[in-house]
């Protein structure tokens, strides 16, 4: 059984190949694994560079400074700019739904050691205000033909900040002071900052915060609307509320629990999280890389043009009512529409309506995608970095660091 047979319901004819669930049928495809720079060998052949392990080597090993991709050391700058995104993290009172005692959630998103679940999003921010009496200065605007700087993509972080901030730090997108440090580099997250991991919030915080200081650098820091952004905000605004569904009575709450969502993250929802969230798009197109939260072709069935995808999307978060939000949540979550004979087609299919000439996507873990996850040896799942397939015409992000494989960055053309 595939991750997305968890969700039994009603299916859309039009929203992409509907795999055999069998994960034992592997697509065609081969591991994208960079050359190490900057940083010793021996953390790349290492077991502990696995899941929690590996994060909190890095953290223990990686040398104050961290490392410029543009070759340009920043650090020291970001202080008072990330004290003032955290003041300001202070304001905003959503107080979210309380849970219904004894409710018994039907509905899983994909197995996972503990739950399961899926995707991330994005949004421009101007840069912080300086406290008062700091003064505030300024990057250095780029010139006016100065070509963009490099572009990052960033897989499924669900929770574990220390990953991500030992990762970030491992490719010098931030100083030893989790502070932007990378120029005008150009960052996407690909959706689904929460749940099953430690610290949803702290991962929203911190991408918030770097959105901030790369826009004061001249670089950007954005993020894709992830099926597990759809599923928390649901949690928080429809709570027990019952949704249609053909598995039974069940509501975003209980199925926001089986997908791993951590109470602690819903505890302390704010407004301003709320607000930045449900304006992140679902699609983006950078240097010729569609970017996807999912790999499906469920997004087809809300416009054909980029614009009208993310127009769509945002006005049903603002308009809609709980099982339209519903439906857009069980269309997001398939998965597995680039793999096998068909692969390719679908990918076309969505490159022929939205542009670019690669589609890069998080959504389906490595493991589950190549059948890793079912090694024997009891070992976590090797994932050297990303997974090029369907005629090298996609990539895949999500490394599995549920899984205790990786949450990979990588620089794009790869």
């Amino acid at each position: 059984m595939t991750p997305e047979d968890r969700f039994p319901g009603p299916e859309h004819p039009d929203s992409g190949p509907r795999h055999q669930p069998d994960l034992d049928v592997l697509p065609y495809g081969t591991y994208y694994e960079p050359e190490p720079t900057g940083y010793a060998e021996a953390a790349y052949e290492s077991e502990t560079y696995s899941g929690y392990g590996g994060a909190r080597w890095l953290e223990q090993h990686w040398p104050a400074g961290g490392h410029d991709p543009q070759g340009q050391a920043q650090h020291g700058q970001h202080d008072h700019q990330a004290q003032a995104q955290a003041q300001a993290a202070q304001h905003g009172g959503h107080t979210p739904q309380a849970a219904h005692p004894g409710y018994e959630p039907t509905l899983v998103d994909h197995p996972s050691p503990a739950h399961g679940g899926e995707d991330p999003p994005t949004i421009e921010l101007g840069p912080p205000l300086p406290e008062p009496g700091v003064p505030y200065h300024p990057y250095p605007a780029p010139a006016p033909n100065e070509p963009p700087g490099p572009l990052y993509v960033v897989g499924d972080v669900h929770g574990y900040l220390d990953e991500l901030l030992a990762e970030l730090r491992h490719q010098g997108l931030i100083d030893a002071d989790g502070h932007w440090a990378a120029g005008r580099s150009r960052i996407w997250f690909l959706g689904d900052f929460t749940d099953r991991g430690p610290d949803g919030i702290g991962v929203i915080d911190l991408v918030m915060q770097l959105a901030a200081e790369a826009a004061a650098a001249g670089g950007y820091c954005r993020a894709l609307m992830g099926n597990h952004e759809l599923l928390f905000l649901g949690a928080a605004k429809y709570g027990d509320e019952p949704v249609q569904s053909t598995a039974g009575t069940a509501s975003f709450l209980a199925a926001w629990r089986l997908n791993g969502g951590q109470q602690h993250d819903l505890d302390r929802l704010e407004a301003h999280h709320i607000s930045w969230l449900s304006r992140l798009p679902a699609i983006g197109l950078e240097d010729g890389h569609l970017l996807l939260h999912s790999d499906t072709t469920a997004y087809l069935e809300y416009g054909d043009s980029i614009a009208e995808v993310n127009d769509a999307v945002h006005d049903l978060l603002a308009d809609e009512g709980v099982d339209e939000w519903w439906d857009c949540f069980r269309r997001f979550t398939k998965r597995f529409a680039f793999r096998g004979d068909g692969g390719p087609m679908a990918v076309h299919e969505l490159l022929d309506t939205y542009g670019g000439t690669r589609i890069v996507h998080g959504h389906s873990p490595i493991p589950y995608l190549t059948g890793a996850v079912h090694a024997d040896d009891g070992q976590p799942p090797h994932i050297p970095g990303p997974y090029v397939y369907a005629d090298d015409l996609a990539v895949a992000m999500d490394g599995g660091v549920t899984m205790e494989g990786r949450l990979l960055i990588a620089r794009l053309p790869i």
